[in-house]
């Protein structure tokens, strides 16, 4: 049984084995001091805080969202007609949540290009003076009502605005324990990815990260757009290719042309930057699939608006097949019980073949809806 690893200052969470233990203090190099897994990146990613309830959006939510909002056109999208695909893993990489491999139909829908950048939600902050997930203080007595039963509350000193930032150690590490190039930093938000001192200056055509679940339905109100379901994700991200393993077919992601943002060189310590690049690179660096979607692979995770569920594709598969799947009433994984988790697609500028294969179109990740991270956006869909 894997058991779940919470860091709190100096408690250590034993959660799924039902234990808490009082440890020596941790520092916030340890995945932010307040939170580490021992999963790979092969079935997790880290949270903000474990299982953490997303209270509404608080004194930041805009006035007047409308869910029924019509722009009328469609600047910076693509349209998507629908049609059936087979949904799930394509090869020996895929993991037991990518199967079983099932038919799916999915209606036409537009699609943004590329990840939302940072003017556009700069655009959105200042129309609304929304005040993100990681600008806000953490709110106790919301966080502890989905966490397991005795967890002992954090220091004061860690229920602070922040957020979880990469933070590549000099040598090689066990890529079990992403606790090793996790950091939690204050002043860690979407102006400030890498935290306090950084800034978005001259990146405004990059994509928007750190950003939560809520932050990126909110934005999608505003918008008049929604987030993609997991569905509508994988069958725009394979590009009207028949079953194949990456947005641009089969060749392997380190043969040919570079095909997108990905990790080069040894993860998590060594970074050749082939690509041309160490974290995020602006939107549309790289060439498009084939309807025209940008980053699909690589870059930066980008949120669905499905709940994770690790047997949901087993609930699903039909011989008639599915409509429009819109994911699970609930959330599951079974990692970590008690934890709300959405979906998350598409890879990052982290992915590596040794360690995550996010690029590939049917690799599913997750992670809680309150959770920030600095390779993690979104791109909003709209069937309007």
């Amino acid at each position: 049984m894997i058991c779940s690893r919470f860091l709190y200052g100096s408690v250590l969470v034993l959660a799924a084995c039902g234990q808490v233990q009082q440890r020596t203090p941790v520092t916030d190099s340890s995945v932010a001091a307040v939170k580490a897994k021992a999963v790979s990146c092969e079935s997790n990613l880290p949270s903000r805080f474990p299982g953490a309830a997303v209270a509404a959006p608080g004194p930041g939510t805009p006035a007047g969202l409308n869910d029924t909002a019509t722009h009328g056109s469609h600047p910076g999208m693509v349209w998507i007609a629908g049609g059936t695909f087979r949904m799930g893993g394509d090869n020996t990489q895929a993991q037991p949540d990518e199967y079983p491999k099932h038919t799916v139909t999915v209606g036409g829908f537009w699609m943004d290009k590329t990840e939302v950048t940072n003017a556009q939600f700069a655009a959105f902050v200042k129309a609304t003076g929304y005040i993100t997930t990681a600008e806000r203080r953490p709110d106790w007595e919301e966080l502890k009502k989905d966490l397991p039963p005795g967890t002992p509350k954090p220091d004061e000193s860690l229920l602070v605005p922040a957020s979880l930032v990469f933070a590549p150690p000099s040598h090689a590490v066990p890529l079990d324990d992403y606790s090793q190039w996790w950091a939690w930093k204050q002043g860690a938000s979407w102006r400030h990815p890498h935290g306090s001192g950084s800034d978005i200056k001259g990146k405004e055509n990059y994509p928007v990260v750190q950003v939560s679940w809520m932050d990126a339905i909110t934005y999608c109100r505003w918008a008049g757009k929604r987030l993609p379901t997991e569905a509508e994700w994988e069958y725009a991200a394979r590009g009207g290719l028949k079953e194949n393993i990456y947005p641009w077919g089969n060749e392997p992601v380190n043969t040919g042309h570079q095909k997108g943002n990905f990790w080069d060189g040894h993860f998590p310590d060594k970074n050749t930057e082939t690509d041309h690049f160490y974290f995020t690179a602006p939107v549309a660096s790289f060439s498009s699939n084939g309807y025209g979607l940008y980053d699909m692979a690589g870059n930066a995770w980008e949120w669905c608006a499905d709940y994770y569920d690790y047997n949901y594709y087993k609930t699903i598969d039909k011989p008639a097949g599915v409509v429009d799947p819109k994911g699970p009433a609930k959330s599951h994984d079974p990692d970590e019980p008690f934890a709300r988790k959405r979906v998350i697609r598409g890879g990052s500028f982290l992915c590596n073949e040794s360690y995550c294969t996010g690029y590939r179109v049917s690799r599913r990740m997750k992670t809680t809806e309150d959770s920030g991270l600095e390779h993690l956006g979104f791109r909003c869909v709209s069937s309007r």
